[in-house]
């Protein structure tokens, strides 16, 4: 294909030009299952009407005014999202237009905290080997996987600690009098679909309170459902102080978030962050539609109905190919013997659509309104893929 995109994505060879429900249509008429919802963001899946409606009108009506004022649909949107994010503590809510931005947000937060009780030199943020926040040079920084950090964009932002994940005497050590805030996705998705154990976490957590140190969690692409829960890290039963989501917060239009709760809520003060875009009208509107949709328990029972469908079928296979299966609700990874690259590309010929998650894990997040018949289809196509590939 020819075009005149810069060369950084390492693209399947198909153009698209409609959807519908979890189906994707190409050029040609073909039509795919998808099985990764535009990388966890289209979460009510394609054309999804109750979206459609809510855009269309909000088009029609207002889509941009800048954050010099308030609209009457941002501030529905705002004060919903918060009060879905309330089991763990969270009391405000900035609006940014991406994953990446919420957690520079984040980020913002912690150091002005620490800043502001504790003076300089108290700035550095712990995260976890394997994680992933995002493609600016200050969350490629906190990323933890050295793939992200090639020399070509150094120097990086300093003040980043890596420690194993679920390592509780590491993250102990890590925590000294220099570390403001510990951020963690509550399951690492770019490193293989990783949940991190609940024991663990609040350990963490316990040791965050009595050092004074934030704990926030990147649920950019964990949150909104995608494991059953409105956020992964309700399971953890522990209160955070910052939250980020993004992804399928509206459902395919760009929106991000950075929620604060208790000693952090009024950190940020006019001045200390802005956004041209972030939660404008529109996208205030999209997110509406998903959080009607989704953020309700017979949604989030059949997310979790569906992950351990799929989860339960892949394993009854018993697959010489297939090794660790891991995940919850429709946030799923498959470890297999060969390379995840040529499976991608040998289940497009076939009609359907993956991700991978590392070399050698393949990621499905399918839409939350995927049927169990086109489930069927999809593991029956992986299966065959499975089935042909030369044995290792």
């Amino acid at each position: 294909m020819n075009d005149c995109f810069m060369n950084t994505y390492h693209r399947l060879p198909v153009v698209f030009t409609e959807g519908r429900g979890a189906q994707l249509t190409d050029q040609a008429g073909k039509t795919y299952l998808d099985f990764t919802s535009g990388i966890a963001v289209n979460c009510l899946g394609h054309n999804h009407p109750a979206l459609v409606r809510a855009v269309s009108s909000q088009a029609a009506k207002l889509i941009h005014t800048s954050n010099y004022f308030l609209s009457d649909t941002s501030l529905v949107f705002a004060d919903r999202l918060v009060a879905a994010c309330k089991a763990l503590g969270m009391e405000r809510v900035f609006l940014s237009n991406s994953g990446a931005e919420a957690n520079e947000g984040a980020i913002k937060i912690a150091r002005k905290y620490s800043q502001t009780r504790y003076g300089n030199g108290r700035h550095r943020i712990v995260t976890l080997k394997g994680s992933f926040h995002g493609r600016t040079l200050t969350t490629l920084s906190a990323t933890g996987q050295d793939r992200f950090h090639p020399d070509s964009f150094a120097p990086y932002t300093e003040g980043f600690i890596f420690v194993e994940r679920n390592d509780l005497a590491a993250m102990e050590k890590a925590l000294d009098g220099t570390v403001a805030a510990v951020l963690m996705e509550p399951i690492q998705g770019e490193s293989g679909i990783r949940p991190l154990d609940r024991a663990y976490v609040q350990a963490v957590a316990q040791l965050c309170r009595e050092r004074d140190v934030l704990l926030m969690f990147d649920e950019v692409q964990s949150g909104v459902g995608r494991t059953g829960t409105f956020l992964a890290s309700e399971l953890f039963q522990v209160e955070a102080d910052v939250i980020t989501l993004a992804k399928g917060l509206a459902g395919g239009v760009p929106v991000g978030a950075v929620l604060a709760g208790g000693r952090t809520a009024e950190v940020l003060g006019v001045g200390d962050h802005g956004s041209t875009f972030g939660g404008n009208p529109l996208a205030a509107a999209a997110g509406l539609a998903v959080l009607d949709t989704v953020n309700r328990p017979e949604m989030l029972a059949e997310i979790r109905r569906k992950g351990d469908l799929i989860m339960e079928t892949v394993r009854s296979w018993q697959h010489p190919q297939v090794g660790e299966i891991r995940g919850r609700g429709l946030m799923i990874g498959i470890d297999i013997v060969s390379d995840a690259w040529p499976v991608l590309e040998a289940a497009l010929a076939k009609g359907l659509l993956l991700l991978s998650a590392g070399q050698k894990t393949l990621r499905l997040l399918p839409p939350y309104i995927i049927s169990d018949a086109e489930i069927k289809e999809g593991l029956g196509i992986l299966k065959s893929v499975l089935d042909n590939l030369p044995p290792q």
